[in-house]
């Protein structure tokens, strides 16, 4: 099985709007209350054996057991049988709300997460249809169940023989948006390593410089329009909370942020289809993007977003044919790519890599984006060679390499 999520902006009526807001609210409201529900037990089980605080304890029975996803979904049912707001809702989107909620808790058990919060009105921004019924699409319109026929903007056509599985419509500050989830009946084979590779570096100066010589500096999208929003910030604080001129305000802000990183966006997707022509493998490093960004330069870290660049790199890696995988990153920048002997630490002011050991000079983070291609091609089995009759020749020769 294949899966692609397709986007496509709605043209919903004034009454399907007023709908979808509906729907969103009542979203909300059920996930508030859901997460309350486990909240309280998880509170009541938190105390004494022989006392109870009232203050910050709940008294639950010892016989009542830990609300689940199935449980709620029994509850929702009851629920939507005595309230009229439920009951206009989707039973579909309501459970797949409780789903959601359930894999908040998972990813807080699993992987560390906090502990979910609760959603303040207009914070819930999108519902999900699971079932959807034929003929989905119909003359440049969705069919929603209980919705009915929504026009949209079909940017590119429906592929033959794709079956939509999922709608998930969202709510931002340029209008709303349906994501359709796509399914393929096909097996896609995993790629082997072939060809030519190339190692990537990532830093602030240059965004990133590859082991072939590609210096590519970054682009600063949010210091760029940080003037800007400093004054539309200032124009919000201004205004009365709750004002329409607070709204249409705030909205400003909304569409500067979004403005900002669609234009992120399409410069990773633009340079990734750069790099990935005419290769085989790209190998990058594998970094922990999180402690980054809570440095002390974690504003440039977050601007420069090279966790979505990776995403969006690696989608295009795969529509390419191209090998990718991310490689030890530790020391780097301290490894010569010739003799392999390590050079210590260098300042961030020194942008040159010159070897003691072997007087092989070049740009730093070219030698960084070498020594991340010889970790890879080690890794996927390749033999790297090294200097030769005084020729750095560590970068092979572009040919086809035996799969594994």
């Amino acid at each position: 099985m294949f899966h692609l999520t397709y986007e496509f902006k709605l043209k919903p009526t004034t009454r399907q709007i007023e709908i979808f807001e509906n729907w969103l609210e009542q979203c909300r409201r059920v996930y508030n209350y859901a997460l309350a529900e486990r909240k309280h037990w998880f509170q009541s089980r938190s105390c004494q054996i022989n006392a109870c605080s009232i203050r910050s304890e709940f008294i639950i029975g010892a016989e009542t057991k830990r609300p689940t996803y199935a449980s709620q979904c029994k509850s929702l049912t009851t629920a939507r049988a005595n309230i009229p707001a439920l009951s206009a809702v989707a039973v579909h989107v309501l459970q797949q709300t409780l789903k959601r909620l359930e894999k908040a808790f998972v990813s807080m058990w699993e992987q560390k997460h906090g502990f979910p919060r609760f959603k303040k009105a207009g914070n819930m921004r999108s519902f999900v249809f699971p079932q959807l019924g034929v003929e989905l699409v119909q003359n440049q319109a969705v069919k929603l169940p209980k919705i009915g026929l929504v026009k949209f903007h079909q940017s590119r056509p429906i592929p033959d023989g794709a079956t939509i599985k999922q709608a998930r419509v969202v709510r931002r500050v340029s209008g709303w948006y349906v994501m359709l989830t796509l399914q393929w009946d096909v097996s896609v084979p995993d790629l082997m390593p072939h060809g030519e590779g190339i190692g990537i570096d990532i830093g602030l100066t240059n965004f990133i410089a590859t082991s072939n010589g590609l210096l590519v500096k970054r682009q600063k999208f949010f210091i760029d329009a940080e003037r800007k929003l400093k004054l539309l910030q200032k124009s919000v604080s201004r205004k009365k909370i709750g004002s329409n001129n607070w709204r249409k305000a705030q909205k400003k802000v909304a569409l500067l942020h979004e403005y900002v990183t669609n234009c992120r966006k399409e410069w990773h997707r633009k340079l990734s289809h750069q790099i990935s022509k005419d290769v085989g493998m790209i190998f990058v490093e594998d970094l922990n993007l999180i402690m980054l960004s809570r440095g002390m330069l974690g504003k440039h870290c977050l601007d420069a977003s090279w966790g979505q660049f990776f995403r969006i790199l690696e989608q295009t890696c795969l529509k390419y044919g191209v090998y990718f995988q991310k490689v030890n990153a530790n020391k780097t920048s301290q490894t010569c790519p010739n003799c392999l002997t390590e050079t210590g630490k260098k300042q961030l002011s020194e942008r040159t890599h010159s070897c003691s050991n072997c007087a092989y000079t070049t740009d730093r983070d070219v030698a960084a984006a070498q020594v991340v291609l010889i970790r890879g091609l080690a890794a996927v089995g390749h033999t790297v060679k090294m200097l030769s009759e005084g020729k750095f020749v560590g970068i092979p020769a572009k040919k086809e390499s035996p799969c594994l």
